[in-house]
């Protein structure tokens, strides 16, 4: 899992008052001389995945319906899907693989459940600040890993969804350019030199 992380793509989501990125999302130099992100970004991410999370949830079922979608890829194909039920999936089993049985637990009772952080200390037999502590942790791997998930993230949710699509040339639109404009010109279009009626 790798994604360029830049401070046009993390500065709305810094914290204002965060003393570790000042604001600006990034902070730090890593190992290779990179500035990484800060974790108020990444508990941002979370944060706004698990929001769509619970909007996705909180629908009427009768509402939901598969969708036709572009598959983009060398094909172009199209597919039926359900959205909302995929995120849903989708942010659950990707927690499920990422988080340990304890973060895990603590995720099922806290966001998924609904338990307040006092219910969540009583069942867990943890004081607030270990439970806490362990929230922020699991918020902060999280948003890392819905942004920077391979070969689809859930984060940005635009692109989850269908809004716009980030991609380089697929293969057929580079043998388009490759073209001669010989071949190019039996494609043409003409329109129509007299109005219809």
């Amino acid at each position: 899992m790798h994604s360029k992380w830049d401070r046009s793509n993390v500065l709305a989501l810094a914290k204002e008052d965060c003393t570790q990125c000042r604001g600006f999302g990034l902070r730090g130099k890593s190992g290779k001389g990179e500035e990484t992100p800060c974790n108020c970004v990444f508990r941002a991410i979370f944060r706004a995945c698990y929001t769509r999370f619970r909007y996705c949830a909180s629908g009427e079922k009768h509402i939901s319906h598969a969708r036709l979608e572009q598959v983009n890829g060398k094909d172009n194909r199209h597919n039926w899907g359900m959205k909302d039920e995929e995120f849903m999936a989708d942010f659950c089993l990707v927690a499920k693989r990422y988080l340990t049985p304890l973060e895990h637990r603590i995720f099922r009772f806290h966001f998924l459940l609904g338990a307040d952080w006092k219910l969540c200390c009583r069942q867990m037999k943890m004081d607030r600040g270990d439970f806490f502590h362990i929230v922020y942790r699991m918020q902060q791997k999280l948003g890392r890993v819905f942004k920077e998930l391979k070969p689809y993230p859930l984060y940005p949710l635009d692109e989850y969804f269908g809004g716009s699509v980030r991609t380089s040339l697929t293969t057929v639109d580079r043998k388009l350019f490759e073209m001669s404009p010989k071949f190019l010109r039996r494609f043409r279009l003409v329109p129509p030199l007299r109005k219809v009626a």
